[in-house]
């Protein structure tokens, strides 16, 4: 009878021994997917260099554009740092990157852009190599702006062909967390893209928003009706989350920043783009919550 019982307990513990460790393996998966922190990331950032950061052109006494841009930059490094921070080593597996379209001529930014690909995984996260991060992002985006400014030839900025021929391979990763920041003024225009079809374009400037009456009350019934917006440039981006950040419409027509943020906004909804948000060009610490929040909390 005593080896009876002592059979029936052994089995009994080896039965839930096997349970619990079903269970912990089955809790450790449902934590990975459910904690966000657990996510792998791969940020991109797509910098515009056109003349929106002119020091001539676009003066600002408050605080120049592309001080604005660095502020930005530095809560989007931040931002991902955290993340970092908030996962155990062997979960790390995350990516952050900058781009430009076109690349600018200067080979200098070419090659500090290549310093800013940042790959980091459990093989070579270390302590170090994290607390880096902020500081290496702060001093070679602030390199790649004053090379820019002192070069002052802006060619302008393709966001348009960027979409069209390179988000999905080089913004969108499977099994990641896929986010592209938009540094911008919201302005579309580049002289080797421009395409019209109907009044749907590759393009939007003052010039055209004024000379397609999109300048008055009634600039939204117009644009419905007639069907004015970008060319779709992809058909599912709905493992991308945008943030488009520095929107700055001209002092001209108060309408103006509406009908920019409607054509972004139709845009990434006819390319089925995961979630996104289009923000002004507010102070780098007025934008730095939005920015935190966008990456860190906002888990769609």
């Amino acid at each position: 009878m005593k080896n009876v019982l002592k059979t029936l307990t052994l089995s009994l513990v080896l039965a839930v021994a096997f349970s619990c460790g079903k269970d912990s393996d089955k809790n450790e998966k449902e934590s990975v997917t459910k904690n966000p922190a657990a996510e792998n990331y791969n940020i991109s950032l797509l910098l515009d260099l056109s003349d929106r950061i002119s020091l001539e052109k676009n003066p600002n006494p408050t605080m120049e554009y592309y001080q604005r841009d660095l502020g930005y930059i530095k809560s989007v490094s931040e931002s991902f740092t955290q993340h970092l921070k908030s996962k155990r080593i062997r979960q790390i597996n995350d990516k952050m990157q900058l781009f430009f379209n076109p690349e600018p001529k200067d080979p200098e930014i070419n090659s500090i852009s290549e310093k800013l690909k940042i790959v980091i995984d459990k093989d070579n996260a270390s302590k170090d190599l994290l607390n880096s991060i902020n500081s290496n992002y702060a001093a070679q985006t602030s390199k790649i702006y004053e090379s820019a400014l002192k070069d002052n030839n802006f060619v302008g900025s393709d966001i348009w062909s960027f979409f069209d021929a390179k988000v999905k391979d080089q913004c969108i990763q499977s099994g990641a967390r896929n986010i592209l920041v938009i540094l911008t003024d919201g302005y579309m225009y580049y002289d080797s893209t421009i395409m019209k079809e109907a009044n749907r374009t590759t393009f939007i400037t003052p010039d055209f928003i004024r000379k397609n009456g999109l300048n008055t009350k009634d600039w939204e019934q117009k644009l419905q009706k007639e069907d004015f917006g970008f060319i779709k440039a992809g058909d599912d981006l709905s493992n991308l989350e945008v943030l488009v950040l520095g929107i700055n419409p001209g002092k001209n027509n108060p309408y103006e920043e509406k009908v920019i943020k409607a054509y972004w906004t139709k845009w990434f909804t006819e390319m089925k783009v995961k979630h996104f948000e289009i923000k002004s060009a507010g102070l780098p610490s007025d934008m730095e919550k939005i920015i935190r929040d966008f990456i860190l909390e906002n888990q769609h």
